[in-house]
């Protein structure tokens, strides 16, 4: 291929039409009339020698020579971004920024009020937008139209930029009145009844079939290794909802060690080992590749890094 024939706009087209897989929401995007785009389609065609786009029963399909040339085309247009962005330093003190991110519930109690102090006291202009996994979806990450994402992620796109935040073990909380915390066993934990709380995935959350073990998370799916299954009661998506239920006194709530931490001083409920061995997990921050050499976007992830390696 003469790389003369490259038309730079054709590769942004290409971009936005992977993504949306689909000519009038693409046209949309960029600003452009549907005919344009069906046309930037065409040529984009003739370029690569390939459909493309192909259309199914179940819309825009893109073809296997697509799906390649998508993260080199992503790579390609943050490379030229880059290169064209002036270059300034990032002052925080006098920064109004509004940094959108997408937390748990659990790393939105355990760690962003250690964020905020920092915040607060370096970039006291800066404004967090604080986003839940149902508010977003990985095309509005990759779009950069949110910041980064903070969860445990059981998979996530290879062209996202990530970084492991800590890792976390696993913690039981009872109430002082359970008649089992002095006793407390497998036996006993399987015997009771219990909170089951998560919710890892993004986007819109369904709701939970109690009988499917490989969805449940790390607890169930430790458990049936050992051919156990404990008894589930309530089932939520909050953190903090779930370890005040703990205070109920036929209740067990087993959750992530640095979450449970933040009740240890709370009188009504204990705090116990699992009686049996779950697996760490990570807590990861992901970004775009579009955010990758920006100075503010820099600035706060090493902020956020820095304050999850001290906690």
């Amino acid at each position: 291929m003469n790389i003369n024939r490259i038309d730079l706009n054709l590769l942004v087209y290409l971009d936005v039409l992977l993504r949306e897989r689909n000519v009038t929401k693409a046209a949309n995007h960029l600003g452009l009339s549907q005919p344009a785009m069906s046309n930037g389609l065409r040529r984009l065609r003739d370029l690569f020698e390939d459909p493309l786009l192909v259309r199914t029963s179940e819309g825009m399909t893109p073809t296997e020579r697509a799906l390649v040339l998508q993260p080199v085309i992503r790579d390609v247009l943050a490379n030229v971004e880059r290169a064209v962005q002036p270059q300034s330093d990032f002052d925080p003190s006098a920064s109004d920024r509004v940094y959108r991110i997408m937390a748990s519930d659990y790393a939105e109690a355990v760690l962003f009020p250690n964020v905020l102090t920092r915040l607060r006291r370096e970039a006291p202009g800066v404004t967090l937008d604080i986003m839940t996994p149902s508010d977003v979806s990985f095309l509005d990450v990759e779009q950069g139209k949110v910041d980064m994402v903070i969860n445990r992620f059981d998979s996530m796109p290879q062209s996202f930029h990530q970084t492991t935040l800590w890792k976390d073990s696993f913690s039981c909380m009872l109430s002082q009145e359970n008649p089992i915390k002095d006793r407390f066993s497998l036996e006993t934990y399987l015997q009771a009844q219990h909170v089951w709380v998560s919710k890892t995935g993004m986007g819109v959350g369904v709701g939970v079939n109690p009988r499917d073990v490989q969805r449940l998370g790390w607890v169930d799916e430790a458990l049936a290794k050992q051919g156990k299954k404990r008894r589930i009661s309530v089932f939520t998506r909050h953190y903090q909802a779930a370890m005040l239920l703990a205070e109920q006194k036929d209740l067990i709530v087993t959750i992530p060690s640095k979450a449970a931490k933040l009740h240890a001083s709370n009188v009504r409920v204990v705090i116990a080992e699992p009686p049996f061995e779950i697996p760490q997990f990570e807590l990861k921050m992901a970004w775009s590749p579009l955010l990758q050499n920006n100075a503010a976007h820099q600035w706060m992830r090493r902020l956020i890094v820095d304050v999850a390696h001290s906690s």
